[in-house]
C-alpha cells in the first residue's frame, strides 16, 4: 500500500478569517473568528465540528461564493489565481435541474464555458460513463434514486475539471451502502485527478477514511482548533477502514478533540 500522495503548492489559503451576520432584531452574530489554515495542491482536506460552527459559511467563503467580513481567501493554481469558474462545489442536495435529463444536467457547465457541442457531449457523456450511469442518460432527476442523482451531481461538477473540489457533507442524507460506495468513487477521482478537495462532514469516520488532514473547528463562533495528519496509505479501503490499525486511534484522538466543543 502507498503512502498519502505528496501534496503540492499551497491551493488554498485563508488568512485571519472572519465572518458574521446581521440578525433580525439589527444585531450581529459571529459566526467565524480568526480562521487561518493553507490547503495544497492535490491534498484532501476535511473539516469536523459541532453543528452551528460555521463550517458550511467557511466553504462558502473558501469558494468564493461569500465575501468574508475581514480577512483574505486566495485560491491558487501555481501563481495564478483560480476564478469562480475554475472551483467546484458539491452540496448535501444534488441541486439538479429537474426539467432536464441527466445528460443535460452533465452537459450545462460546459455549456456555461461555451464549450463547442461536439466537445462537450463527448465530454459529459465520457463523466456519465465514470461515475456509472450510463444507460440512464435520458432520465430525469425523478426518475434517478437518491445516489444515482448524487452521481449525476459529481459528473456535473467533475466535467470541467475544477481545480479545487468543495463538498459540503454531499453524502450525509445517503444510507449506508450508497455513501461507502460513493466515498470508494469520489477518492477514486480524487486519486486519479489530484484535485484539491475541501471536505464537510459530521461523520469521523468518513473524515478518516477520506482525508491527508483533517481539522477540528471549535463551537461558535468557529475557530480552527488543530489540524490532525491521517497517516494511512493509500489506495484506501473504505469499505473496511474501521479495520485498520491505527483507525481506532485515529478516531478517539479525533474525538478527544471535538468532544469539549458539543453543547450539551
Amino acid at each position: 500500500m502507498k503512502q498519502n500522495l505528496d501534496v503540492g503548492q499551497p491551493a488554498v489559503i485563508i488568512h485571519d478569517l472572519s465572518h458574521g451576520f446581521v440578525t433580525p432584531d439589527g444585531g450581529r452574530m459571529d459566526v467565524l473568528q480568526d480562521v487561518s489554515v493553507t490547503v495544497h495542491e492535490r491534498e484532501f482536506f476535511t473539516v469536523v465540528g459541532p453543528s452551528g460552527c460555521g463550517k458550511s459559511t467557511l466553504l462558502n467563503v473558501a469558494s468564493g461564493l461569500l465575501q468574508p467580513s475581514t480577512g483574505t481567501v486566495c485560491r491558487l493554481k501555481g501563481d495564478r489565481n483560480l476564478d469562480q469558474l475554475e472551483v467546484g462545489y458539491i452540496t448535501q442536495d444534488s441541486n439538479l435541474f429537474p426539467w432536464a435529463t441527466a445528460l443535460e444536467n452533465v452537459l450545462m457547465p460546459l455549456q456555461i464555458r461555451r464549450v463547442p457541442k461536439k466537445e462537450r457531449v463527448r465530454r459529459a457523456k465520457e463523466w456519465i460513463n465514470i461515475v456509472g450511469l450510463s444507460g440512464f442518460e435520458d432520465h430525469y432527476p425523478r426518475q434517478l434514486s437518491g445516489g444515482m442523482q448524487k452521481r449525476c451531481s459529481i459528473a456535473r461538477t467533475m466535467v470541467y475539471e475544477p481545480e479545487v473540489l468543495f463538498m459540503d457533507e454531499p453524502f450525509g442524507a445517503l444510507d449506508a451502502i450508497t455513501k461507502a460506495t460513493l466515498q470508494k468513487t469520489i477518492l477514486d477521482l480524487w486519486e486519479k485527478r489530484q484535485t484539491s478537495v475541501i471536505f464537510i462532514t459530521h461523520d469521523l469516520t468518513e473524515a478518516i477514511a477520506l482525508s491527508d488532514r483533517v481539522a477540528v473547528m471549535t463551537g461558535r463562533p468557529g475557530r480552527i482548533r488543530t489540524t490532525v495528519d491521517i497517516p494511512l496509505g493509500r489506495p484506501r479501503d473504505v469499505y473496511n477502514i474501521t479495520d485498520v490499525p491505527n483507525f481506532k486511534a485515529l478516531r478517539h484522538e479525533l474525538w478527544h478533540l471535538l468532544e469539549p466543543e458539543l453543547v450539551s
